[in-house]
């Protein structure tokens, strides 16, 4: 049943941006941005984390997962270290996400020519 859920969700979310890309003149990257930013809004008021538990990795997964884990690793480290926390939280949450990303792409460009001239 999870794999319903997750795969629900999931495909909602994908959906409804995909309905935004081709709605508006917005470009990717904004888009991109404005997942994260929800994402982060969304954590703060404790509305995304019940749907993470609910649909699990169709929830977590997509970009406003990421910002989502950014806010609970922002909210976790203030709670510990203050003001500070600001800065660290979301490094400390997200780095192996991050790092997983920059590696397979370095070695993904070993394998696959950039097609940018």
């Amino acid at each position: 049943m999870i794999f319903l859920k997750s795969f629900l969700i999931g495909g909602i979310i994908c959906a409804l941006v995909q309905i935004l890309l081709d709605k508006t003149k917005l470009l990717p990257g904004r888009v991109m941005v404005l997942l994260v930013v929800l994402g982060t809004i969304l954590g703060f008021f404790g509305l995304y984390q019940p749907l993470i538990d609910w649909a699990g990795a169709g929830a977590s997964v997509p970009l406003i997962g990421f910002g989502n884990n950014l806010w609970k690793g922002m909210a976790e480290h203030i709670d510990k270290d203050g003001l500070i926390g600001i800065f660290e939280g979301g490094f400390t949450a997200s780095a192996i996400g991050i790092s997983a990303a920059l590696i397979l792409s370095y070695v993904g460009s070993w394998f696959f020519k950039s097609k940018m001239q």
